[in-house]
C-alpha cells in the first residue's frame, strides 16, 4: 500500500511540475509576455519617449498613443494616432490611417528602425514583461 501511495505521490508531482513548465522544460512564470509599449529614442541616445499600441480597428491598423514628449525627437509625431503594420513587416505612425509620418523597417534583434524621413534616425523597441 505504501508503494502505491508513493507512486500516486510521484505522479502527481511530476504531473504538477510539467503543468508549471507548460510540458517543454521551461517555467511558465519565465516567460516574456510581448507588450504593447514601446520605447520611441532618436539617434541612440539623444532622447526617448513611449508609444503603446492599442487596439486593432482593421486588418493591420491598429489606435496609437503617442507621449506628449515625443516631439522632442520628431515635431510632429506626438500627433499620430494610428499603426499600420504592413505585409512585409514595415510599421508606419500615421494621423490618418494612411498618410504615414514616420515608416519603420524590422530591425536586427528585437524592434524597428525608421526609414522614413531619413532624418532622424529613430528606433522603437517593444519593452516586455515577465510571466503574468
Amino acid at each position: 500500500m505504501k508503494t502505491l501511495f508513493a507512486l500516486i505521490a510521484a505522479a502527481a508531482l511530476f504531473g504538477g511540475v510539467q503543468l508549471f513548465h507548460d510540458g517543454n522544460g521551461e517555467s511558465v512564470a519565465e516567460e516574456v509576455t510581448p507588450s504593447n509599449t514601446y520605447r520611441l529614442v532618436a539617434n541612440g541616445a539623444e532622447g526617448a519617449c513611449a508609444v503603446s499600441r492599442g487596439a486593432e480597428i482593421s486588418d493591420g491598423l491598429s489606435l496609437l498613443t503617442v507621449a506628449p514628449t515625443c516631439r522632442r525627437l520628431m515635431p510632429g509625431i506626438e500627433q499620430a494616432k494610428f499603426w499600420r503594420e504592413q505585409n512585409d513587416g514595415t510599421v508606419a505612425f500615421s494621423v490618418n490611417g494612411i498618410d504615414p509620418i514616420v515608416t519603420f523597417a524590422v530591425a536586427d534583434g528585437d524592434g524597428y528602425e525608421s526609414y522614413a524621413p531619413a532624418a532622424p534616425l529613430l528606433s522603437l523597441a517593444g519593452e516586455h514583461r515577465t510571466g503574468d
